[in-house]
């Protein structure tokens, strides 16, 4: 199997040569300065699904908003919510706050530095467990993220899918038996830098210090790995989005604990065929049955893009104003502090900006 290969050729991996390229060449983070295990763990979170590129100015404004475990501990739920509004996948944002009140009730505010407490923690899984116990307590445990399974996959041209547990388990393995026991961590982190920038989806392969190593480059066969399970095809979603406005005042649901997006505002939407996402009589009908005969069209705002797990969704705003008041309105101040999803966190913005450049002085809507 992979692991009786990899054993026959060990002592000829080139590992300072690793090393050596990431000392050179690896990139400034904020949590690379200061890696303490509340640090690492924010990060590790945030960097799920997310760009280290993208995620800097989100962790820096935690950080400057949550500086301790304590803070975040303290923290009220919409806050933390609000706070990681843009990044997506909100229940990681929910799961740090739920982690932070365990660890401060059991553990006395200070982050275990043993596998199986941190694993039995609410939101750290395999993975950021160990990236928290190599990269802040320097201890020999291999992190094992998407970019080191691309990079093994490569190196050792293996022909199992990643997405079957006993492949990450032997890559897992793999990285272990390579840590050297003095700082470990740079190599863990090599791996993990080396699959960000250089053994990428394209590779760059005569960039790389290990490709004398590397099974594939020797083949030829890069592209091939890693190999993966048929996933589920890129279902497209076109909702018609109704903001109902009444006076200063516009109306929002917020999703229940269970959906998707939990605990998120958003405006009201019609899910329908693209070409009727711009109706505006067929969408007029729509919303006065749910909302009452008194709305009227008032202008159309433009589309805007949303992804969530296997949906591509496509959001075409549409403004109405209504003479009655409706319930599960919020006022134009308190439109900005309620955290939404990125789509309809665009469209406030959008439609914030138009409202005010449509009032006349005397404070009359004037746009149609």
């Amino acid at each position: 199997m992979i692991r009786t290969a990899f054993f026959q050729d060990k002592e000829y991996f080139p590992l300072e040569a690793l090393r050596s390229w990431f000392l050179e060449s690896k990139r400034s983070f904020p949590w690379r300065d200061s890696p303490t295990p509340y640090r690492v763990w924010v990060s590790e979170v945030m960097l799920q699904q997310t760009r280290a590129e993208v995620v800097v100015p989100y962790f820096l404004k935690w950080m400057e908003r949550f500086p301790t475990l304590q803070d975040l501990a303290q923290a009220r739920e919409s806050d933390v919510v609000q706070l990681w509004e843009g990044l997506g996948y909100y229940s990681r944002a929910r799961n740090l706050l739920a982690g932070a009140r365990v660890i401060t009730e059991i553990f006395g505010g200070e982050i275990p530095n043993d596998l199986a407490l941190l694993s039995s923690i609410k939101g750290i899984g395999s993975y950021t467990a160990n990236a928290i116990l190599a990269f802040a307590f320097k201890q020999k445990n291999p992190a094992v993220d998407g970019n080191v399974l691309r990079v093994m996959s490569r190196l050792f041209a293996i022909e199992e899918s990643i997405d079957r547990m006993n492949t990450r388990r032997e890559i897992t393995g793999l990285c272990e038996s390579l840590l050297p026991d003095q700082d470990p961590q740079v190599i863990a982190e090599s791996f993990i830098e080396l699959g960000a920038r250089i053994c990428k989806k394209q590779p760059l392969c005569e960039q790389c210090p290990l490709r004398s190593f590397c099974t594939a480059y020797r083949q030829g066969t890069m592209e091939q790995y890693p190999v993966r399970n048929t996933r589920a095809a890129i279902s497209r979603l076109f909702r018609a989005v109704v903001i109902v406005l009444y006076k200063d005042q516009v109306l929002m649901t917020k999703r229940e604990e269970k959906e998707i997006m939990a605990g998120l505002y958003e405006f009201p939407y019609y899910q329908l065929p693209k070409e009727d996402c711009c109706d505006i009589e067929k969408i007029t009908h729509l919303v006065q049955k749910d909302y009452g005969e008194t709305l009227y069209f008032v202008s159309s705002l433009p589309s805007q893009k949303q992804a969530f797990t296997r949906y591509r969704v496509t959001l075409f705003p549409h403004v109405f104003y209504t003479k009655y008041s409706l319930p599960n309105s919020y006022t134009l101040a308190e439109l900005s502090s309620l955290p939404s999803s990125s789509g309809h966190r665009r469209i406030k913005e959008t439609f914030l900006v138009e409202y005010h450049k449509s009032l006349e002085k005397d404070g009359k809507l004037f746009w149609r």
